[in-house]
C-alpha cells in the first residue's frame, strides 16, 4: 500500500488522446494577409504598367524645385513629379530627374521644352502669379519634332508660343534690342498682333537678331514687302521739319514694342514662315517709297555746317531728293585750307516722278547726264535753315544762273556737285562788308569836328542869351507898342477911323457923280467938242 496521497476524483488531470495529423489544413488567419498582398500585387503592378519614362532636366539652379514635392505639368495637368535633384558633373548646373505618368510618353518629342513656373514679369505680361501659393512647378510644351528624348535642356524663361497657338514666326534683324523684352507686343495699326519670343546677340557683334511670333489672323497681313519699326515709348524727332511724336500705345510707352505695315501699292504677296526683315528705327523710315536708283555724291562747303545732321533733306523746290549720309572734315594742301565735304544720296526718280516729261533715269548715265545739264543751267547746293527754333539744317538745290561755270565730271565716283555760300554766309559777309567800310570811317576825327561844333554852338548860344536875346526882348516891346497904337488907331471912336469913314462917303458920292457923267456922255457924247447945251435949246 502506498503511502502518497490520493487526489480528489473531480481534481484528476484527464489523459490526452493523440490524434492522427490531417494531410493538409488552412487556417482563417492566414487568409486576411493573402488578400492583402494580393491587392499590393495589384497595385504594384498597376503601378507598374501606369508609370512613364524618367526623364532629365537640366538647369542653370535648382531655385523652387523640391525632390517629392515639385509636379510637372502640361496645360496646367499633373503628368509628372520629381525625384531627384543632383548637381551637374561641370558643376555648371543641375540635373533634375522627373518620373511622368505613362500618358506623358507620347509628349516627350525631341524639340520639347520644360520650364520652372515662378512669378515673372516680363514684356506686356504677368505669369506665374498663382505658384505664390501652391509653389513652383516644371511646365511644359510638347514639341513637333518626330523624334524622342529622355533628356532636356530646362529653359530659363518660359516659352511664350505655346503648341496650339495659330500663327506664325519671323526672323527680324536690328542694330541693338532697345527697351525691348521678351513678351513686349508687336502691333499692326494700333492693334496688338504678336509678341517678341527671342533675341539674341548676332556672332559679329554688330547687332540683334530677333523672332517675333504673330498671331493668327494678324499674320496674313506680313508679305515680302511688309516693313517692321521700332515703336519703342514716344518717338520724339527734332529736324528741319521741327517737332514730331509718335506712339502706338500705353504699354509701348512704358515697355517698348515693334510694329508692322505694308507699303501701300505694294505687291501682296505672303511671307512664309521664318522669312527675315529689316528692323527700322521708325515709322517714318520703314513707310518711306523704295528708291530704285541711288546716286552718290559729295557738296563740299567752306563754311560752318552747324546744325546740319545725318539724315537731313536734300530739297529741290519743296521736294525732297535725297539725304545726307555723312559729313567730314578734308586739309586742301594745295590751297592750304580746310573744307567740309558732305557725302548726299541722291535718287533721281523722285525728281522725274514729279516731272514726266524729263529722261528715264533708269539707266545711271542718263541720270548723270541730266544731272550735268542742270548743273551748266546754274543748279547749285546751298546751306539753308529749315527751322529757326531748332537751328537744324538743310541742302537746298536750286537754280543761280549768275554764278560762275563750273566743270562738272559725270564719271566721277561720288558726283562731286557744285556748292554757293549760304544765305547765312552771304549775311555774313555782307556784315563783314560793312564793317570794313566802317572801319575807314574816320571817326576821330569826325568826333572832334563835332566837338568844335558844339563848342562854337555852345559860345554862339551864350553870345545870344548875353547880347542878342536883350536886344530882341527891346525890339519885341517896340513891336509890342506899335502895334497898340495902330489898335487905338483903327479903333471905331478914333479920328482916324472916323476921317477914313468920311473919305469913304466923299469917295462914293463922288463915284456917283462920275456915273452921272458917265451916262450923260453916253446919251450926248457931242458934248466933248461943244458943250453942254443949255436947257431949252
Amino acid at each position: 500500500m502506498s503511502d502518497t496521497p490520493r487526489m480528489p476524483d473531480d481534481l484528476q488531470i484527464p489523459e490526452a488522446v493523440a490524434t492522427p495529423p490531417r494531410r493538409w489544413s488552412v487556417s482563417l488567419v492566414w487568409l486576411i494577409p493573402a488578400i492583402a498582398a494580393l491587392i499590393g500585387g495589384w497595385l504594384a503592378l498597376n503601378t507598374l504598367l501606369e508609370r512613364g519614362p524618367t526623364i532629365t532636366i537640366s538647369f542653370k539652379t535648382a531655385e523652387g524645385i523640391e525632390a517629392g514635392k515639385t509636379r510637372i505639368k502640361y496645360r496646367s495637368v499633373d503628368v509628372g513629379e520629381v525625384r531627384s535633384i543632383q548637381l551637374s558633373e561641370d558643376r555648371q548646373g543641375v540635373e533634375v530627374t522627373a518620373q511622368l505618368t505613362k500618358q506623358a510618353e507620347s509628349l516627350l518629342a525631341k524639340d520639347t521644352h520644360f520650364w520652372v513656373v515662378r512669378p515673372r514679369i516680363s514684356g506686356s505680361s504677368v505669369t506665374g502669379i498663382s505658384t505664390l501659393l501652391t509653389g513652383s512647378h516644371i511646365g511644359m510644351d510638347v514639341g513637333k519634332s518626330t523624334e524622342t528624348s529622355r533628356e532636356f535642356i530646362g529653359l530659363e524663361q518660359p516659352s511664350i508660343v505655346t503648341a496650339g497657338m495659330s500663327g506664325r514666326q519671323f526672323i527680324l534683324h536690328s542694330e541693338d534690342v532697345g527697351s525691348l523684352d521678351l513678351g513686349s507686343p508687336v502691333y499692326f495699326r494700333g492693334i496688338q498682333a504678336g509678341q517678341l519670343v527671342a533675341f539674341d546677340l548676332d556672332k559679329d557683334g554688330k547687332g540683334v537678331t530677333m523672332k517675333v511670333f504673330i498671331n493668327t489672323p494678324y499674320d496674313q497681313f506680313v508679305n515680302i514687302n511688309t516693313r517692321f519699326w521700332n515703336a519703342n515709348g514716344i518717338d520724339f524727332k527734332v529736324d528741319a521739319n521741327g517737332f514730331k511724336v509718335n506712339t502706338e500705345s500705353v504699354v509701348s510707352i512704358l515697355l517698348g514694342g515693334l510694329a508692322f505695315q505694308t507699303l501701300d501699292g505694294a505687291k501682296s504677296i505672303p511671307a512664309p514662315a521664318n522669312t527675315t526683315f529689316n528692323v527700322f528705327a521708325d515709322r517714318t523710315e520703314a513707310l518711306k517709297l523704295p528708291d530704285t536708283v541711288v546716286e552718290a555724291g559729295v557738296m563740299v562747303f567752306k563754311e560752318s555746317v552747324r546744325g546740319l545732321l545725318p539724315g537731313a533733306a536734300i530739297d529741290f523746290r519743296g521736294i525732297v531728293i535725297g539725304e545726307v549720309v555723312a559729313i567730314s572734315v578734308d586739309y586742301d594742301p594745295v590751297k592750304k585750307d580746310v573744307n567740309v565735304p558732305v557725302y548726299v544720296q541722291l535718287y533721281p526718280d523722285r525728281l522725274r516722278s514729279k516731272y514726266r516729261k524729263l529722261p528715264s533715269t533708269a539707266n545711271p548715265i542718263a541720270s548723270r547726264e541730266l544731272l550735268g545739264k542742270l548743273i551748266e543751267r546754274g543748279l547749285r547746293a546751298q546751306l539753308r535753315t529749315g527751322n529757326l527754333l531748332t537751328g537744324q539744317l538743310y541742302i537746298a538745290l536750286d537754280f543761280f544762273p549768275k554764278t560762275a561755270k563750273v566743270n562738272f565730271d559725270i564719271n566721277k565716283n561720288p558726283l562731286e556737285l557744285p556748292t554757293i555760300p549760304g544765305s547765312l554766309q552771304e549775311l555774313q559777309a555782307t556784315l563783314a562788308s560793312i564793317a570794313a567800310k566802317l572801319e575807314k570811317v574816320p571817326f576821330d576825327a569826325i568826333g572832334e569836328d563835332l566837338r568844335q561844333t558844339l563848342q562854337n554852338a555852345n559860345k554862339l548860344l551864350t553870345q545870344l542869351d548875353t547880347e542878342i536875346v536883350p536886344e530882341a526882348r527891346g525890339a519885341l516891346t517896340d513891336v509890342r507898342r506899335t502895334l497898340s497904337s495902330i489898335e487905338r488907331a483903327v479903333a471905331v471912336d478914333s479920328p482916324l477911323h472916323q476921317d477914313a469913314h468920311e473919305t469913304l462917303r466923299e469917295v462914293a458920292r463922288a463915284a456917283a457923280s462920275f456915273r452921272v457923267l458917265a451916262d450923260y456922255l453916253e446919251r450926248h457924247p457931242e458934248s466933248l467938242l461943244r458943250g453942254k447945251k443949255e436947257d431949252g435949246k
